[in-house]
């Protein structure tokens, strides 16, 4: 199994004909087929975009056209931050289960307005300012390097980016692979959390094992630490690594991330450390450990 794509997913591209939509998707079609079925833009329905191998994907007028006219279970945003929010909720309006913002900048105010009709809606979004989601040999949605990837038994989750990738590649070299890897995103306002991921995760037979990554600034990696605590009682445990990114970063300085801030003296890297080894999570010393970390904590 995966969680939230493999490979009967169907997507449509907000932001197809612009040239982050373009390459990402020319990526994603070549990545096992993973099927990409149309894009939207309000004045070029009707259309038909072309990529640079010849490959051609129908445009429609709006999101639930698109949904209608193709069936599509999924989306993903590309679009420009002074439209991304925009996007997400007409993507929620037409009622699309699955929608993966990539967008970074997003003001603020514009996610929480998203992020109180997400909550009233059936939809989830993954994001934004996220990699976006892959599941090896099956669906690659986002910015994620394909070639670094291999079907195994690790799920993976992180707040940053990079480091979704340098866990991959850790994962994959130590001979485990992944189910999914998921990147939720830095953003203060977002549409998912380590929790809700968890959770999937541990539903999941197939995933032996988990990776999760975090950044200073929040409480999202107490939260979640709690919640494994809790889930442990109920007999619910996997073996897990971790990482916080961002230990040495000086209170009130933002480090990559528009969440990733220490302020009023919460959201510290000690404070997530001792959370995260409280909960059982064998936290690596560096990113680079992170796949023997996981090892060690698999054979304790």
């Amino acid at each position: 199994m995966s969680i939230l794509v493999d490979k009967n997913t169907k997507v449509l591209v907000q932001g197809l004909t612009g040239k982050t939509g373009t390459f990402h998707t020319e990526q994603a079609l070549a990545y096992h087929g993973t099927k990409m079925i149309g894009g939207i833009h309000p004045k070029k329905g009707g259309e038909t975009w072309t990529g640079s191998k010849g490959e051609s994907l129908p445009i429609f007028a709006t999101v639930a056209e698109g949904k209608e006219k193709t069936g599509a279970n999924a989306s993903v945003v590309y679009v420009p931050p002074a439209g991304a929010a925009e996007a997400i909720l007409e993507a929620i309006e037409a009622e699309i289960p699955l929608i993966i913002c990539i967008t970074e900048g997003i003001p603020v105010m514009d996610m929480i307005r998203v992020k109180a009709r997400l909550d009233r809606s059936t939809s989830r979004l993954i994001g934004p300012n996220c990699p976006g989601v892959l599941t090896p040999n099956e669906c690659k949605i986002g910015i994620m390097p394909g070639n670094i990837f291999r079907k195994g038994s690790v799920g993976v989750v992180s707040r940053s980016g990079t480091l979704t990738y340098e866990a991959v590649f850790q994962t994959t070299n130590v001979g485990l692979g992944q189910t999914t890897a998921v990147g939720i995103g830095g953003d203060p306002v977002k549409g998912t959390e380590f929790i809700d991921v968890l959770e999937m995760f541990l539903a999941d037979d197939e995933t032996k094992s988990i990776i999760m990554i975090g950044e200073i600034g929040g409480s999202a990696e107490e939260d979640a630490a709690q919640f494994l605590k809790d889930e442990a009682k109920r007999g619910r445990k996997k073996p897990m690594a971790g990482f916080i990114a961002g230990r040495t970063a000086p209170a009130g300085r933002t480090m990559g991330h528009a969440g990733a801030v220490i302020s009023g003296g919460k959201g510290g890297a000690e404070d997530k450390i001792a959370a995260m080894e409280s909960a059982g999570i064998k936290v690596s010393p560096s990113p680079a450990r992170l796949g023997t970390t996981l090892v060690e904590a698999i054979k304790s």
